[in-house]
């Protein structure tokens, strides 16, 4: 992978704001003519930097209300039970991340849904799945306070700017 200079890290800055921008704009905003920032673009996408584009949906447009994080704690653990967990969790629509971490516990997954009932069912099922026995801790979300899917940007000076701030490149 060769190593992203300013313009990149622009283009991934406003991408990440506005994954619609079409390439003229794009380019206009980064400084470069149609052509080389669509080639660009087409490099961060082979080399894995740009790893998709998606359309944020309203959850509540879906009837999706609940948000709720578990903890998970397994009785034992291996390679071999790690990868159990993972390939059952990955199966579940109603969880939208997954990680398994360091601390006090093993996993902590999000998970999104119309209501408790549901919430109930899918941690049972989570439980179920487990191929140790597991312990688990809720945290029903009462309020979203932020959510953001924008990596910052380090262009070797301190933060990124947003996209449109009319701060010049650092």
């Amino acid at each position: 992978m060769s190593e992203l200079d300013s313009i990149d890290l622009r283009i991934l800055d406003l991408l990440q704001q506005d994954g619609r921008l079409t390439m003229t704009e794009l380019g206009e905003r980064v400084g470069l003519s149609t052509s080389p920032c669509s080639q660009r673009v087409k490099r961060l996408e082979a080399q894995g930097v740009i790893t998709g584009y998606h359309a944020r949906v309203s959850p509540a447009a879906l009837g999706k209300n609940l948000l709720v994080f578990v903890e998970i704690t397994l009785a034992q653990k291996s390679e071999q039970i790690f990868k159990k967990v993972r390939d059952e969790l990955q199966n579940m629509p109603e969880v939208l991340e997954c990680h398994l971490i360091s601390g006090s516990f093993d996993y902590l997954v999000k998970a999104r849904l119309a209501g408790m009932s549901e919430y109930r069912h899918l941690l049972g099922s989570i439980l179920q799945q487990m191929p140790v026995p597991a312990q688990s801790n809720s945290y029903v979300v009462m309020e979203e306070v932020k959510e953001s899917f924008v990596v910052p940007v380090d262009r070797g000076r301190g933060r990124a700017r947003g996209a449109g701030s009319g701060q010049p490149l650092a």
